[in-house]
């Protein structure tokens, strides 16, 4: 019998997931029905509902279409997922990995519901690092957004760069894998020699019935395979309304400059500002254009991937290990200072 990684205490009250998607769908509701509030509050209740009513918009398509995407990786067999990756060593796999994640047009929280259930299906530590670091803002819709925010120049700069550290970090966490610095995936599949994908992927669609309790029951399965990543996403759209909120805005424009500190504060406030890959391609592209700094903007961009603590709890929970969820940011996060001040000195 196949067992998740990813299985959780279903008996267990989930305080983290049900109190924050308390918090999100009480003030989306607030922004809904406008109601009438004393002056002392209003402005700030009805700012939360704002915010909780733009980022549950912005996010939802990228979480439906992950949990729709959950639900069909957890009907194929691991044999047809790894084999579609390609093998689980070298830089076949490695860039098989990364072209799909690039090609996959899904937001960050979407992307990682979708990277935690291949992590399940056997793929490899290095190849799921570098799908995960390869596809948030990498789609196709947010790279026609990002060029005409800042140009088809730097766009593609931005996209072969990202592309490299992907790269990169896939190929090192193979190696500390290797060496036994980091733990392997339990659920590794080997395929046999003579394994076919094509004639396996007919033979899968052949066993498919269409029906109206079996769609239902796919998409129920999605939902509840994706709890995890859901917990974090709803507790991200709680911490991004509180800091949209309390937070003024001009702190960002303003310290945000090609410098050592624009640099630092950049960083930080990617660590900080938890926003879907649509929210931080325009703050990106601020950082760009009205801060003069092209390399912070590439770093906001990056960093809000390898040190976004969404991501980092739901590996965490989906590896069973600190030890790994911790090097994504020790890992990554050299390299995107390093592209970034480079970037900032052209």
């Amino acid at each position: 019998m196949e067992v998740s990684c990813c299985d959780t205490d279903s008996k267990k009250f989930d305080y983290l997931l049900w109190c924050s998607a308390g918090f999100v769908i009480f003030f989306y509701a607030v922004h809904l029905i406008n109601p009438s509030l004393p002056l002392a509050y209003a402005d700030k209740i009805h700012g939360l509902g704002h915010a909780s009513f733009d980022l549950v918009n912005t996010m939802a398509w990228g979480a439906l279409f992950g949990i729709l995407m959950v639900a069909l990786l957890s009907r194929l067999p691991r044999e047809i997922v790894i084999s579609a990756l390609g093998t689980n060593r070298g830089w076949q796999g490695l860039l098989r990995a990364t072209g799909a994640g690039v090609l996959l047009d899904l937001c960050s929280h979407g992307i990682l519901m979708v990277g935690a259930k291949l992590y399940e299906r056997g793929v490899s530590t290095g190849q799921v690092m570098a799908f995960l670091i390869a596809s948030p803002w990498n789609s196709f819709s947010l790279t026609l957004i990002l060029i005409a925010l800042i140009g088809l120049t730097w766009t593609l700069l931005f996209i072969v760069l990202s592309i490299a550290i992907a790269l990169v970090t896939g190929f090192i966490f193979d190696v500390l894998v290797e060496k036994n610095v980091l733990p392997r995936n339990p659920n590794r599949c080997d395929l046999p020699e003579d394994y076919q994908l094509v004639p396996a992927i007919k033979n899968e669609l052949a066993s498919i019935r269409i029906t109206p309790k079996s769609i239902l029951v796919f998409i129920t399965d999605g939902i509840k395979e994706s709890r995890t990543v859901l917990r974090w996403l709803f507790f991200g759209i709680v911490l991004a309304s509180l800091i949209r909120v309390f937070v003024p805005e001009d702190i960002f424009g303003t310290y945000f400059g090609p410098s050592i500190l624009g640099l630092g504060v950049t960083l930080v406030a990617a660590t900080i500002l938890e926003v879907c890959s649509e929210g931080s391609t325009p703050i990106a592209a601020d950082i760009f254009n009205r801060a003069g700094a092209p390399g912070n903007s590439f770093a906001f961009l990056m960093t809000g991937v390898s040190t976004d603590y969404t991501e980092i709890m739901v590996l965490k929970e989906t590896t069973r290990s600190w030890k790994l969820a911790l090097f994504l940011p020790l890992v990554t996060l050299p390299q995107v200072i390093m592209i970034a001040l480079i970037i900032n000195a052209l």
